[in-house]
């Protein structure tokens, strides 16, 4: 693999217009972009004031293959220079759900800010997905046991939030 092109996969996705209008179909702008770019298929500019979320169509629906999800992620531009973001993000599209795409937008901005017909306010990733088969246990792991980690239940900040002793944030030289 050398990174090119023909070492991605591709996942073919039916995807078809739900309502009359032509909305933007879902797009990568750059050669190596993860997710696509979605529009917003308003018919008119859609105004929201600070803290105020909306439901926006985006005028498309799917039909993804069994084993994958497509994943809905803010846009960070928008996101940084705006405020507009997405709630419920990542936002989880499964593989049997065959209605529109739908995006519930939030303005995080202290003024009113506004989206446009056809502006891109989120993206779309297609991801592999596996299933869990669950194998419940009597009793949770403790030291010495395979399943136990060094982490264990640690979570929700336990490592802190400064850099480790000797860590260094300088990259060059890294291997």
């Amino acid at each position: 693999m050398d990174g090119s092109p023909e070492d991605r996969q591709t996942v073919r996705v039916a995807i078809w217009r739900v309502r009359g209008g032509a909305p933007a179909l879902p797009a990568y702008m750059t050669a190596d972009a993860a997710g696509c770019d979605l529009a917003a298929d308003l018919d008119a500019p859609l105004t929201l004031a600070p803290l105020e979320r909306s439901l926006v169509p985006t005028g498309f629906a799917i039909a993804l293959p069994p084993g994958f999800e497509a994943q809905v992620r803010p846009r960070s531009g928008l996101a940084l220079r705006d405020g507009i973001t997405l709630l419920n993000a990542p936002g989880t599209i499964d593989a049997d759900y065959r209605g529109e795409i739908k995006l519930i937008l939030v303005n995080l901005s202290a003024e009113p800010r506004t989206i446009g017909p056809g502006d891109r306010v989120a993206q779309l990733v297609v991801a592999r997905v596996a299933r869990a088969d669950w194998q419940l246990v009597a009793e949770a792991p403790a030291a010495g046991d395979p399943l136990w980690t060094d982490r264990g239940a640690g979570g929700f900040g336990h490592t802190g939030t400064r850099a480790a002793k000797g860590a260094s944030r300088d990259t060059e030289g890294a291997s």
